[in-house]
């Protein structure tokens, strides 16, 4: 013991004080999530809350998004791209190993790329793969890609958590067992209540900071906002009640994280669907609508105004919201105008407190308008399978939160059921296109029709409100995709 530490401590002595070891920093997080995932395979299901706990942390792509919504490497550490746009060699990072210990290499992107694209892909988003027209093995450590057609989204759409690389040997457990190669492991689920992740020793990359992430499903805004008072849970990325956010603010146990996120919620309805795919019906229930009402009631003030399927925060957007302004006279004159009297449309609603407050509020105003709802609340599970799988719906309120994904209206079969052959032209076009200015003139064109096509009516874009311990650092601020990333999170002393 040095001199002056034993004086110290000598004096401590004398003063009747006890001398206490500095307290180390915690390495543990409780995290709160409003929904808990239907699986835990990103690669087999279209829940946002499975990229909530896994992107990132368990599973890792050739790319990735970081914080600020930017592609960056990831299992791949470099690539090269042809001068025709049809060939991309990704070189993959060394020394990285599944959390099973087995190597990766160039034989787990080829498998899971194919796997992704074929035939018998349950992969939710599939369309992401049409372009690829063959994986080749160039070396264990190199992957050549090549394109039927130049995309200049492929590396962007690369970092979706739909196209994570997973191993052959584990890919069919990894809806209750996934094995990546992130910075944290699976440890435990309890169904209905958490699951956790434990740092992954021999991760290839820079080490997570925490030794353990529980993620702690609180559907309840209530319940929430008493978890977090009590401490049960450290953090709460997408916090449920909006309404709590200022009790929050005035206490210096927490801090409030107010951001971005790609979120573009909507009032979807089954196009296909009499009377429904009558387009003076559609344009009647989007002229019904209060969207700032709806902000406000349900979101406490936390919301953009969104006339199309388009973040605002994004350079190519257009404000379209004019186009389909709160109107109920117009409504009620436009369903007139489609021979319809009386009218009872199914409302079906997921968990998520925007869906059940906006809901609510969307009934009222659709009666004003003369327009009837049979609300059912529906569990996530209930609602994937009735609404996205089966098409059993009339309405529903649903927040789509993954990047940039305005391509979902290309699809024929997916749930709101559009299927428009102009739509599809422009995003063809779009995916044929590298050029910047032409690009943004393409992504403009297709907000524009499908908000002249009155798919769907476009209400806000859902903002990113999380509480959290005011000594947590490295949260992140904006959602740039339904992620919730661990790997820098760290407790301050």
């Amino acid at each position: 013991m040095s001199k002056s530490l034993a004086a110290v401590s000598a004096l401590a002595v004398a003063l009747g004080l006890a001398v206490m070891p500095a307290q180390a920093a915690r390495t543990d997080i409780s995290v709160g999530m409003v929904l808990e995932p239907p699986n835990l395979d990103p690669t087999g299901g279209a829940a946002a809350a499975i990229d909530e706990v896994v992107y990132a942390n368990i599973f890792q792509g050739l790319t990735r998004f970081n914080s600020d919504g930017e592609v960056v490497p990831d299992l791949a550490r470099s690539w090269d791209i042809s001068e025709d746009g049809l060939t991309y060699t990704f070189h993959l990072q060394d020394g990285v190993t599944f959390h099973d210990g087995s190597a990766f290499d160039a034989e787990d992107v080829k498998f899971s790329l194919d796997r992704a694209r074929g035939e018998n892909s349950t992969n939710a988003q599939k369309a992401l793969f049409a372009e690829i027209a063959e994986v080749e093995i160039v070396d264990p450590q190199t992957v050549k890609v090549t394109l039927s057609e130049p995309n200049g989204s492929f590396l962007f759409n690369m970092a979706w958590g739909d196209a994570v690389i997973v191993a052959p040997e584990t890919a069919d457990n990894n809806a209750t067992n996934p094995v990546g190669t992130g910075p944290f492991k699976f440890g435990d689920w309890v169904k209905g209540d958490h699951v956790d992740l434990t740092k992954y020793a021999d991760y290839w990359g820079e080490p997570a900071k925490l030794d353990k992430v529980t993620f702690k499903f609180i559907s309840d805004p209530t319940a929430a906002f008493a978890s977090v008072m009590a401490g049960d849970v450290d953090a709460f990325p997408n916090f449920p009640a909006p309404e709590n956010l200022q009790q929050f603010e005035a206490d210096p146990r927490f801090s409030v994280i107010v951001g971005s996120t790609e979120g573009e919620t909507i009032l979807a309805m089954n196009n296909k669907k009499p009377p429904l795919d009558n387009i003076k019906v559609r344009q009647a229930i989007g002229h019904a609508i209060d969207r700032q009402s709806i902000i406000d009631g349900a979101m406490f003030g936390y919301g953009t105004p969104i006339g199309t399927h388009f973040a605002p925060h994004n350079p190519a957007y257009v404000d379209l919201t004019e186009q389909s302004a709160y109107d109920p006279a117009l409504a009620q004159e436009l369903l007139k105008e489609a021979g319809v009297s009386e009218l009872t449309l199914s409302l079906k609603l997921p968990p998520p407190s925007y869906a059940r407050r906006g809901g609510e509020i969307i009934a009222a105003q659709l009666k004003e308008a003369g327009i009837n709802t049979e609300i059912t609340n529906l569990e996530w599970a209930q609602w994937l399978q009735e609404v996205f799988k089966d098409k059993n719906f009339d309405l529903t309120v649903i927040s789509h939160t993954e990047p940039l994904d305005i391509g979902i209206y290309a699809r024929d079969d997916y749930y709101f059921q559009y299927a428009d052959p102009e739509f599809k032209k422009i995003m063809e076009e779009l995916n044929d296109t590298t050029d910047p200015d032409k690009r943004t003139e393409l992504l403009q064109a297709a907000q524009k029709k499908i908000a002249d096509d009155a798919v769907n009516v476009y209400l806000f874009q859902l903002a990113k409100t999380g509480v959290a311990n005011a000594k947590i650092e490295g949260l992140w601020e904006n959602s740039p995709t339904q992620a919730n990333d661990m790997t820098q999170i760290y407790w301050e002393d």
